[in-house]
């Protein structure tokens, strides 16, 4: 799956009506809303849009007949296979109808293309988790983080025997991380996952 990484325009015009495609990153419901509401043209005679950020999904044909708008615009971004992201395609009639299926590549093809041009980054899901090492281990632990791409590492506290460390990394590369911690502290290190 991937994001946004800015806001993105794709204007088009077809039979003399005109389009406009705005998509933009939105990491919860609120910021999708938010950005819907800024970015609906007051002036258009419809203002379509659609979002999806994890399971929550919502689509508005705005006036347009059912299912002829804002369902091609949500089926734009699964299409291309975006989440945390909201789109607006606005419209202004040009005096020609469209017809149900005109309206529908009209509005999906808008945003589909608005998304294709947008600059692009891969959601990565992270994995937390919570070390504790004796104070042998924890320069070769730190060490080891150097073959673990964006990975950050911090000091929590000190016990006794050790050191606490909190350990955030790529969830898909966490078991493999757990299995080197395990190898490096002979067995002796507590790793605990916490919350992804």
């Amino acid at each position: 799956m991937f994001t946004l990484v800015r806001t993105e325009r794709f204007e088009q015009e077809i039979k003399k009506s005109r389009f406009l495609a705005q998509a933009a990153p939105a990491g919860s419901e609120e910021e999708a809303r938010r950005f819907i509401t800024e970015s609906s043209m007051p002036d258009a005679g419809h203002n379509c849009w659609g979002f999806r950020v994890g399971d929550i999904y919502r689509f508005s044909d705005d006036g347009e007949p059912g299912g002829t708008a804002g369902r091609p615009i949500l089926q734009a971004i699964e299409g291309q296979e975006m989440d945390r992201v909201a789109v607006v395609v606005s419209r202004w009639f040009g005096g020609i109808l469209l017809g149900a299926g005109g309206l529908v590549r009209a509005y999906g093809g808008s945003a589909a293309s608005c998304l294709k041009a947008a600059a692009r980054e891969p959601i990565v899901a992270y994995a937390s988790l919570s070390i504790a090492c004796a104070f042998a281990d924890e320069a070769r632990i730190r060490s080891s983080l150097g073959s673990f791409p964006g990975t950050r590492v911090e000091t929590i506290g000190f016990t006794a025997d050790g050191v606490q460390l909190q350990v955030t990394l790529p969830r898909d590369q966490a078991d493999v991380f757990i299995r080197l911690v395990t190898d490096i502290s002979r067995g002796q290190a507590a790793v605990v996952r916490g919350e992804e």
